[in-house]
C-alpha cells in the first residue's frame, strides 16, 4: 500500500511540472523536441496553438 501511494505521489509531481498545452513554454519545448518524436495529438496541438494562434 505504501508503494502505491509513493507511485501516485511521484506521478502527480511529474505531471505537475509539465507546461500546459498551448502555453508559450509548451510551444518552446515542442520546438526543441525532434519532430519524429511528436505524437499525432502533439502535432495537431502545435499547429493549433503555436502556428495558427487564435489572436
Amino acid at each position: 500500500m505504501k508503494k502505491l501511494g509513493l507511485l501516485l505521489a511521484c506521478c502527480a509531481f511529474l505531471t505537475a511540472c509539465a507546461p500546459e498545452v498551448g502555453s508559450k513554454e509548451w510551444c518552446e519545448d515542442m520546438k526543441e523536441k525532434p519532430k519524429g518524436d511528436w505524437s499525432a495529438n502533439e502535432a495537431a496541438d502545435f499547429a493549433k496553438h503555436c502556428v495558427l494562434p487564435k489572436d
